[in-house]
């Protein structure tokens, strides 16, 4: 079954701004996606972390770019696309690059406006190097119920006796 996802504008809305944002998405029909965050560090690192694996760029736009491609990626594994996405937490560990990052973001997104929030923080807890991070949803076609059953059932483990 098709998705179905609506924007939602208020009904007094000013029309001579331009928002790189929706104000609401409405989800009719169609399969959330729940995306950890990402950052421009590798996805799969070591925990304990190495401190060879977060030789990040020093640039917001450098390491906005890393996030993004880490974004389409796990999207990608998902079965969806960076138009798939509805909402997105951005967290920054300095908002005056915030301006670096919408230029990437509105690069990779092309005129596709999910919700957004954007919060400065002190520190991102994957690692010191890391300025970005972001978190998102996404809304995937729905299948069919008869075979999205089918495929939960064939990850469950046998439930026979223990020896």
């Amino acid at each position: 079954m098709a998705k179905d996802v609506r924007s939602v504008h208020h009904a007094d809305r000013r029309r001579d701004v331009t928002m790189p944002y929706a104000p609401a998405l409405l989800v009719r029909r169609g399969s959330l996606v729940f995306l950890s965050g990402v950052t421009a560090a590798p996805v799969y690192h070591s925990h304990p972390h190495r401190e060879e694996e977060f030789a990040l760029p020093q640039t917001m736009r450098e390491q906005a770019v890393l996030a993004m491609e880490n974004l389409k990626k796990t999207l990608s594994a998902a079965g969806c696309t960076l138009d798939d996405l509805v909402s997105a937490t951005r967290y920054l560990t300095d908002l005056s690059e915030q301006d670096d990052l919408n230029r990437v973001w509105a690069d990779y997104l092309a005129g596709h406006l999910p919700t957004t929030t954007t919060v400065e923080v002190s520190r991102l807890a994957t690692h010191r190097n890391c300025k970005i991070e972001i978190s998102a949803i996404a809304v995937a076609d729905s299948a069919a119920p008869g075979k999205a059953r089918r495929r939960r059932l064939a990850r469950r483990a046998p439930r026979g006796r223990r020896r």
